[in-house]
């Protein structure tokens, strides 16, 4: 062992050939030389020591150079001017409609996962859906909702006793157990600093395209099932988009409390 010397080598480190006898040792010479432990594949190894080993591992390593230039081709194909110009037309779409659609830069989660598409002889969006239920801890992705269908109907198979699946019923039956009346449908306004996050609040009833004219999209919608009667953080701006009144009810209680106490005063 060539971190000890007292113990017999069992192993040989495939970055720097260091021999070692045991677990601790190994750590050790990889503290001490900066060693992570990962063969170079592109190391020199002249002729003499060349073994069949080392034209396997060469081999390999073509193949992966062919694969990643292979991906490299297909991402600039699937990302072409036609593309580009079908997410145009996609934003101009939703413009027409007061949305303001707004799409990530090539290579971004929200970018790959966005399947959303326009019908043109429907004259419909389709969109890709995410709900998120924050008090179960829970997301689900939906694929291809008309833009006419209500946000009632889209949480039917999740939210409602009856319609969800089991499944899905069991794992948010803190919403499930609870009136429809407690449920709130938020959705996230964009463009805010990350100190000052405010949502808005929707409107069940209504179809999902309603509820999305006026605002601003990037990708796909994300959508944020709360219950009214469980606490949570998230600061809901009011329909004229003013903020909320924090603690008006405990201000109102002390002005009750000293008008009372200025009538006692008085008497």
């Amino acid at each position: 062992c060539e971190t000890c010397s007292k113990e017999e080598a069992k192993y040989r480190c495939p970055r720097c050939m260091k021999y070692s006898c045991s677990l601790l040792c190994v750590k050790k010479h990889k503290l001490a030389l900066s060693c992570n432990g990962v063969r170079d594949k592109t190391a020199f190894i002249s002729v003499n020591e060349f073994t069949d080993l080392n034209l396997l591992s060469d081999y390999r390593f073509l193949e992966d150079i062919s694969r990643i230039a292979d991906a490299a081709a297909r991402y600039c194909t699937v990302h072409s001017t036609a593309t580009k110009r079908l997410l145009q037309c996609l934003r101009n779409k939703a413009r027409g409609y007061n949305i303001e659609l707004k799409t990530l830069p090539v290579g971004f989660t929200k970018r790959k996962e966005n399947s959303t598409t326009f019908n043109s002889t429907e004259n419909k969006f389709y969109w890709h859906l995410k709900l998120v239920f924050p008090h179960c801890h829970a997301e689900y992705t939906l694929k291809r909702v008309p833009d006419d269908k209500t946000l009632t109907d889209i949480l039917k198979p999740y939210i409602d006793p009856v319609e969800s699946d089991p499944v899905v019923c069991q794992r948010l039956k803190i919403y499930t157990a609870s009136p429809q009346s407690d449920v709130q449908i938020l959705m996230k306004i964009e463009n805010r600093s990350r100190n000052s996050i405010r949502y808005n609040e929707l409107d069940a009833s209504r179809s999902l395209l309603d509820n999305l004219k006026g605002k601003v999209i990037i990708e796909y919608p994300t959508l944020f099932v709360v219950l009214k009667s469980l606490k949570n953080d998230m600061v809901v701006l009011g329909k004229d988009g003013s903020e909320p009144v924090e603690n008006s009810d405990s201000e109102s209680s002390s002005l009750s409390s000293v008008e009372e106490g200025e009538i006692r005063d008085s008497s």
